[in-house]
């Protein structure tokens, strides 16, 4: 006769494995048996005690390497965004291009960008129905002229006021934005190397219409002013812009940004003029490097690539381009420099402009490629 202690009570049949949400949320092993508590009954395995605890198959490396996939698939899908708007964007004319001096890597070793920004005015939204408005490049002047040293670990900027008085090749004495007007792109690099000594290497035609949009897609810049009472072509009221700001630092989104960027008479500030807009410039750069590298602008990036280039017009296509903005990020934050004016003088047109010495231009430019 089979003795009780042979006989086995209950029939164990353990469940399945558990999916990854079960695990995450703290679920136990549960056994199935056949016993005194009726067949189907469930029962609580071993280590049912613990709880919250990190289940042995979700191992941190785990996590971690798939922060790292989501990482390099979002940079990915970045880069991608970016070369396709890069290729789908205009870029300088011929001779415009053959004006340029040709560059390296700007990863390596240091190349000349020219940076212009022209009074041309978009057709539609922010700033198309300024009074006065030019709504085609050409005769466009160009309000923004700025030479940038980047790459090898270089990030330096030289400003040049639009009103200063230059020898434009062909066509004498003159403003340096006219060149822009009297012969487009070109002229415009044939004429600042001629001012400055330096060869260009690049240049960068600034869309103000896109200017906005960029900024916004990266979530706006972190600018520290003084006051600004600033109305732009009879300000918002009459088709113009307007930006009124206290001292301090303030969140300024796209609109905002081109406004300061353009602001060169401040009702607050009566000794605010075209050398501070200038400077108002470089600190909008600076605000968009620093941006860039926030931690919060990593889940913009996707919205910032595709809006990027199409702020440019540029002999670059989009690897170089890419270059350029790693190099700028190597480079460091560019220190504000202007080319300050050394007296004045009345144009052969009847028209005031601003003079600079040959010493003050070697000094300037000196800074520019040596540091």
């Amino acid at each position: 006769m089979p003795s009780e202690l042979d006989e086995r009570p209950y029939k164990l049949y353990r469940a399945g494995p558990r999916g990854l949400m079960s695990r995450l949320r703290g679920e136990e092993d549960l056994v199935a048996f056949s016993g005194p508590g009726g067949p189907g009954e469930r029962r609580p395995g071993p280590g049912t005690g613990r709880r919250w605890r990190l289940p042995r198959r979700v191992r941190p490396l785990r996590i971690l390497l798939a922060i790292i996939a989501f990482i390099v698939f979002w940079l990915a899908l970045s880069t991608v965004l970016f070369m396709i708007s890069s290729g789908q964007e205009e870029g300088l004319p011929p001779d415009a291009m053959a004006a340029l001096h040709s560059g390296s890597s700007m990863l390596f070793s240091t190349d000349t960008v020219l940076i212009v920004g022209t009074d041309q005015r978009p057709r539609t939204g922010p700033g198309s129905k300024e009074p006065g408005s030019n709504y085609s490049d050409t005769g466009s002047r160009s309000d923004t002229i700025m030479l940038w040293r980047i790459g090898g670990g270089v990030s330096r900027r030289l400003s040049i006021p639009r009103d200063t008085a230059v020898d434009i090749p062909g066509h004498g004495m003159d403003k340096i934005n006219a060149a822009y007007a009297i012969g487009g792109p070109a002229l415009t690099i044939k004429t600042v190397e001629r001012f400055t000594g330096v060869p260009i290497n690049h240049m960068i035609i600034v869309n103000l219409a896109a200017f906005p949009p960029f900024i916004n897609a990266i979530g706006g810049v972190d600018v520290k002013t003084g006051r600004v009472c600033s109305d732009i072509s009879g300000g918002a009221r009459n088709g113009g812009f307007s930006l009124y700001l206290s001292p301090g630092v303030h969140h300024l989104n796209g609109l905002q940004a081109l406004v300061y960027a353009r602001t060169r008479e401040n009702k607050c500030n009566p000794h605010d003029n075209d050398l501070t807009r200038v400077q108002h410039q470089q600190q909008i750069l600076n605000a968009i490097k620093a941006k860039l590298l926030s931690p919060g602008t990593f889940f913009h990036l996707p919205w910032a690539a595709w809006a990027a280039p199409k702020v440019l017009r540029t002999d670059m296509g989009g690897p170089t381009l890419m270059s350029l903005f790693i190099a700028s990020e190597l480079g460091g934050s560019a220190p504000v420099q202007v080319l300050k004016p050394t007296g004045g003088e009345v144009l052969p047109n009847g028209g005031d402009a601003l003079t600079v010495t040959p010493q003050a231009v070697h000094a300037a430019v000196a800074r520019l490629l040596n540091g």
